[in-house]
């Protein structure tokens, strides 16, 4: 009985699969590019399916293994907790909301646009990929680095995984608290300043006059 080529010829059925597989992945390609350029050079479209899996693997294996199963060294306590906090209302907030929702007008307006970083996607990374990611920050998208030097003296990323943990349990007091704590505009710190003026007495600085 005659045996069918591809048992007789296993090299050549490799080959086979290999290139059905490059295939399939430069299918693949082809339409995450036709779908991310099909907008033009807008930063308001939505990532496609393919996209965001592509992207999300390869943040992964970019992270070197050592990194991804990292143990957050910094104990939880509420002290960490504080830290970690107010880090965030100062330096990620403007991007990620205060809730970490990425409902900011920053948020929403880059590409891609800031994660929710309460849901699985974010709450299922390991602690080292979230640190990984705060510390040198994502090529090609909006979130920077934000760690200095050793990353293994970078303690401030550590308490900010802490924080970040703790987002889908965080109360109306911690966002009321953090509301202080968020980066003020010039006008509004100007308008602090004259309600502190009147608050004491003063009379505000009078505004320029415009002639007609």
């Amino acid at each position: 009985m005659r045996m069918p080529g591809f048992i007789l010829n296993p090299l050549k059925t490799l080959w086979y699969l290999l290139l059905i597989v490059l295939a399939v992945g430069l299918a693949g390609a082809g339409w995450m590019a036709y779908d991310h350029f099909s907008s033009g050079f807008s930063a308001k479209g939505q990532p496609s399916a393919i996209e965001i899996w592509a992207a999300r693997t390869a943040r992964y294996w970019a992270i070197p293994k050592e990194w991804r199963e990292a143990q957050n060294p910094v104990p939880l306590s509420p002290v960490a907790l504080g830290e970690g906090r107010a880090h965030f209302a100062d330096h990620c907030a403007s991007c990620h909301a205060n809730d970490g929702s990425g409902q900011t007008k920053i948020g929403k307006n880059v590409y891609p646009p800031a994660p929710d970083l309460r849901l699985p996607d974010t709450q299922d990374l390991s602690d080292g990929i979230l640190f990984y990611t705060i510390h040198y920050g994502v090529r090609f998208t909006a979130m920077p680095g934000w760690g200095e030097g050793d990353p293994r003296n970078d303690l401030d990323s550590w308490k900010l995984v802490h924080f970040i943990r703790h987002l889908p349990q965080i109360t109306p007091e911690e966002l009321d608290e953090m509301k202080q704590l968020n980066p003020k505009s010039k006008h509004q710190i100007e308008e602090e300043a004259e309600f502190e003026q009147f608050l004491q007495g003063q009379e505000p600085a009078s505004q320029p006059s415009h002639s007609h």
